[in-house]
């Protein structure tokens, strides 16, 4: 069994700073691409960032520039370094990985963890 945990989201100012993190644990072969997505309240989930196992990454034009996506293929953990934040930056954020489990991939979800970003 394969599960993905959020960690790191919480309360900021605007302009301000977070680091979320991932960890994948499980019968793990392989990760593929890994990534971030957020869902703000009444919107659908979007895409943030995603990289993938050779290091190559991409964002969404909204956090260009401000965000940075990285990871670790040793721990399994994929990292989203978050900076100048704005208030519309607020939403659940949920990290996503393609493991492969046995011959098989997979698209596996977190759980979710919330930044919210006052004015």
């Amino acid at each position: 069994q394969v599960q993905l945990v959020e960690s790191g989201g919480g309360l900021v100012q605007a302009g301000g700073s977070l680091r979320l993190s991932c960890a994948a644990s499980g019968s793990i072969f392989s990760i593929n691409a890994m990534g971030w997505y957020r869902q703000a309240p009444g919107k659908q989930r979007e895409l943030v960032a995603t990289i993938t196992s050779g290091g190559y990454t991409n964002y969404a034009d909204s956090v260009k520039g401000r965000f940075t996506i990285s990871r670790d293929n040793a721990k399994n953990t994929a990292s989203l370094r978050m900076n100048s934040l704005k208030p519309e930056d607020t939403a659940v954020y949920y990290c996503n990985a393609e493991i492969r489990v046995g011959v098989q991939s997979y698209a596996y979800w977190g759980q979710g963890t919330q930044v919210t970003v006052s004015s």
